[in-house]
């Protein structure tokens, strides 16, 4: 008589298991607002604080307008992370993935092929907040999305441009090309890639639209470019790219030595095979680049360059042969290296300094050793010799 009771009891309890299973189930894949990621986080987890998810799998699971927080430390891959086309956000709610607070989270994509990116964003309306993406295959984080912000990211030592933005496919149209995306106080260095003639820190070149903007950026030690903004003839124009506030060193001259003679070498390349366009260069720096400091690159355009500093580039600090560009307030300053004589074809005033065998009056405000900082701001603070300045 006591058989009854006991087994009864018994499916009670497996019944309420099932419901606490199916509850599990049900939140490790329902949309969430706010998931929590760690390099010890499983794909079935709930994505709370206590029971992290992966990366992967919070990615699918977010919903529009919601966060994703990635906990301190280093996630290892051996493929790309893709934010796939469709996964929106919207323009008053951007859907963000986001280092926790106080913590850095480091994405090494060591395991890759070559030719497999880190981070590929082809959603629209997402904002990535202080991410470190490394040694990706290809590109640390590659933007074939619009309306997105990335900012407070380092893409370092990967195998191609370390952040670039452009086509999802070949076979998107023109129509659809990222546009209106903002690249803000993120830092790129050391991208290299087999050929030395590639791996730019930042690039918007080939296949992106209008709108595209990169402030308080700094680009540094890559083998080829700081900036790259190239276009070819296959492909035709690109949107005019802004660049402001930002800074390039160093580059054609990895950080620990390395040069690669098939690199260009140059701090800010804007164009390429006479396609005019017309882009937003201003109070930016350019500092011991191996090639020029700023370069048209064969692109005739009418490009508004303005308030911008160049110093010690091995060749010419302006490199401008043809074009219309207007030209305000440039300043070319020598101390280290003799270089080239600038040339600025297009319509200069007075109001630039340019270099032509002396410093100008303004270049006294740049001698000295070279340094920089985020500001608690995000604005890029750049110092010679101890002292700020602002092109």
């Amino acid at each position: 008589m006591q058989v009854r009771p006991v087994i009864a009891c018994v499916s009670l309890l497996a019944g309420a298991l099932l419901a606490v299973s199916g509850t599990a189930a049900q939140a490790a894949t329902a949309a969430s607002s706010t998931l929590y990621v760690s390099p010890s986080g499983s794909d079935s987890a709930a994505g709370t604080q206590s029971a992290p998810t992966t990366l992967t799998s919070a990615i699918g699971r977010i919903a529009p307008g919601g966060t994703i927080y990635l906990r301190g430390g280093t996630y290892t891959y051996t493929s790309t992370i893709t934010i796939p086309a469709g996964s929106n956000g919207t323009s008053g709610a951007r859907t963000t993935l986001t280092a926790y607070a106080g913590e850095k989270p480091v994405l090494d994509f060591s395991g890759e092929s070559d030719g497999s990116r880190g981070i590929q964003l082809n959603a629209s309306y997402w904002h990535l907040y202080g991410l470190t993406v490394e040694h990706a295959g290809d590109n640390g984080i590659y933007v074939g999305g619009s309306d997105n912000v990335v900012e407070r990211a380092v893409t370092a030592y990967n195998r191609d441009t370390g952040l670039q933005l452009g086509r999802i496919a070949s076979t998107t149209p023109s129509s659809q090309w990222p546009s209106n995306n903002l690249i803000v106080s993120s830092e790129s260095h050391d991208n290299k890639d087999s050929t030395g003639e590639n791996a730019d820190g930042f690039a918007s070149k080939l296949t992106t639209g209008t709108g595209n903007v990169f402030r308080y950026d700094v680009s540094h030690n890559n083998v080829d470019d700081g900036w790259d903004l190239y276009t070819k003839s296959a492909t035709g124009p690109i949107g005019p790219v802004t660049i402001e506030y930002s800074l390039s060193y160093g580059n054609g001259t990895l950080s620990d030595g390395t040069q690669n003679k098939n690199g260009d070498r140059n701090g800010y390349k804007l164009g390429g095979d006479d396609i005019a366009v017309d882009h937003v260069v201003r109070h930016d720096i350019a500092y011991d680049n191996g090639h020029h400091g700023f370069t048209y690159n064969s692109n005739p355009g009418r490009m508004t360059v303005s308030n911008n500093v160049s110093i010690d580039s091995v060749q010419r600090n302006f490199s401008f042969d043809a074009g219309s560009s207007v030209f305000r307030s440039n300043t070319s300053c020598r101390f280290k290296v003799s270089g080239s004589n600038d040339k600025t074809v297009g319509d200069a005033d007075g109001s630039n300094q340019f270099w032509t065998g002396t410093n100008g009056s303004r270049c006294s405000s740049y001698s000295g050793a070279l340094g920089w900082s985020f500001t608690s701001s995000g604005s890029l603070a750049v110092t010679f010799g101890g002292k700020v300045v602002t092109p």
